[in-house]
């Protein structure tokens, strides 16, 4: 983990409310493995005081030197501050922070809900690389609220949904899972906590390994302030040091115990 100052290259708005940014941060996108995160200062002068995690989107390890991109959502005063960065200003980050996705096998389903897609990118990019074939499952509430499909990697297989019907399959995108996970060794997700859920009680993907992301509130991003713990089959665990990628099965999930 490392604390520096990255300079911003770019930072544009290529959904309604959400940013894509890219910084010049080499010391920790050369440590980067997908899923990991950043904590990053969204603010001057201590303000607001906590840092907010955001996972890394993708990196551009051919860029001189080496650049990476976050992908976020305006959500609060700290989020807007950091959509308001301009090309050349800095921005204060701690990282890369958390364990990354462990994958060991050649054929990957990947389920994106919303801004989900964030830390999946750069997933899906290592493993194209490396001549893995990797499906993305992309679900949003609308077409307008659909991560652009020209600034995802070459060679993926795309499935869409949208809640409206405005684009691909009407529905959510776990409702596409049954058709997929048979054609998959290893799933990855990343979304709300409701679409873990429902993933948790499908019958089409028992038996597989599922790795999922975790968001929660962090104040300090390594495992000092105990605020993002997380109930699992093997105890508390905290998103920010133990995760924030876990296998499904090992959370309790509300009403659930963690016995059976």
């Amino acid at each position: 983990m490392k604390q520096i100052l990255a300079t911003v290259l770019s930072n544009s708005e290529i959904l309604p409310d959400i940013h894509l940014l890219w910084a010049q941060a080499p010391e920790i996108a050369s440590e980067y493995r997908p899923g990991q995160f950043v904590m990053v200062r969204t603010g001057e002068d201590h303000d607001p005081l906590l840092r907010r995690p955001l996972a890394i989107h993708r990196v551009s390890p051919l860029a001189s030197p080496i650049q990476f991109a976050l992908l976020f959502s305006i959500i609060g005063r700290g989020t807007k501050w950091l959509a308001q960065r301009k090309e050349g200003d800095e921005i204060d980050l701690l990282g890369p922070l958390g364990h990354s996705f462990r994958v060991q096998s050649r054929h990957l389903l990947l389920v994106a809900g919303g801004i989900g897609v964030a830390p999946l990118v750069s997933l899906a990019e290592n493993e194209l690389a490396r001549g893995a074939h990797v499906t993305l499952i992309l679900g949003a509430p609308t077409q307008d609220q659909l991560y652009p499909a020209h600034l995802l990697p070459p060679g993926i297989d795309l499935l869409v949904a949208t809640e409206d019907g405005s684009a691909g399959k009407k529905g959510m995108a776990t409702d596409l899972l049954a058709n997929f996970t048979g054609k998959a060794d290893q799933v990855f997700a990343c979304g709300p906590v409701a679409m873990y859920e429902v993933m948790s009680s499908q019958t089409s993907i028992k038996g597989k390994s599922v790795q999922v992301s975790m968001e929660a509130r962090m104040g300090c991003g390594f495992g000092v302030c105990l605020g993002c713990a997380i109930k699992t089959r093997q105890g508390m665990k905290l998103v920010c040091q133990d995760g924030p990628v876990f296998e499904l099965e090992d959370i309790i999930w509300r009403g659930k115990k963690g016995s059976d």
